[in-house]
């Protein structure tokens, strides 16, 4: 997986503009309070603000949900500290849990957050039980390499499962951005599919000259596909769907949902169609 890289400044801007609340919060985001009011609720919410969180971020419990709400490891571990203080554990109980928790491997689904597809490419059947949403790159040779994998997923449930993609470029790849706008833009003429084929395939060069051949190629209307290029039309899209990723937990490419659960293990075949049955039968 490629990782997007985080300039400081950006970085130390979010942490100052949440200094001010997460100290006095009295509703982190994603906390399930399942019940808990008055003293239990204080309780547990001086245990958040003081016990840090294990992602690697450095900032305590509450911290970590209002400065990063996608975390799901402060999601999970302030979920823990509501449990615990439901059931009357003392505090040092919820400390030696919290880090028998911390200690475990990250679960290969994690919880369900919401995802907007309106708009975006679709791959699959309509009536699909499994929407698997992939933040992609380009220029990624970790996504390039994950297109076998996705189509024969597919091949294996061609009822069961349908693909969205979603524009995730990277920082550190320069003409991913450009990519990502020319598939939009072989979006708008209803070739978005042969162009993320061709895209990939030609993998790593998505040169200007490359990919107006590839226009050519697809009888794309080539003065409206250039327009479309030179006005930056689908700039703001890209951003959004990048926004969008970051907001779902998404930190590299490429990134996958099963069904708004972000899937946290390599994506292969053998590995996701099983995986896939056992959660249809589940639900």
């Amino acid at each position: 997986m490629t990782f997007r890289n985080v300039a400081l400044p950006f970085f130390v801007s979010v942490l100052c503009l949440g200094q001010a609340t997460w100290q006095t919060v009295t509703d982190p985001p994603g906390v399930d309070w399942k019940g808990l009011t008055g003293p239990k609720k204080q309780a547990a919410l001086r245990i958040m603000q003081t016990e840090g969180c294990t992602c690697g971020c450095g900032m305590k419990l509450a911290e970590c949900r209002v400065k990063d709400p996608a975390c799901g490891v402060s999601r999970k571990l302030t979920g823990v500290v509501v449990k615990d203080v439901a059931e009357g554990k003392d505090a040092a109980f919820i400390r030696a849990d919290l880090e028998k928790i911390a200690g475990e491997p990250p679960p290969v689904l994690d919880d369900a957050v919401k995802i907007s597809t309106a708009g975006d490419p679709v791959l699959g059947p309509a009536t699909a039980r499994m929407t698997i949403v992939e933040f992609s790159d380009f220029q990624c040779p970790y996504c390039s390499k994950a297109i076998a994998q996705v189509k024969e997923v597919m091949r294996q449930l061609p009822k069961d499962v349908k693909v969205v993609f979603k524009q995730f470029p990277l920082d550190s790849h320069s003409e991913a951005e450009f990519g990502a706008e020319a598939s939009l833009a072989a979006q708008a003429q209803g070739k978005f599919w042969e162009m993320h084929d061709r895209l990939y395939a030609g993998f790593p060069d998505i040169s200007r000259r490359r990919v107006m051949t590839y226009a050519k190629e697809l009888n794309l209307d080539i003065a409206k596909f250039t327009a479309d290029l030179d006005s930056h039309k689908f700039r703001a899209r890209v951003r959004a769907e990048e926004q969008e990723g970051e907001t779902a937990g998404v930190a590299g490419t490429p990134t996958f949902f099963f069904n708004g659960r972000k899937y946290n293990s390599n994506f292969e075949a053998a590995q996701v169609v099983p995986l896939i049955k056992q959660e249809l039968r589940a639900n």
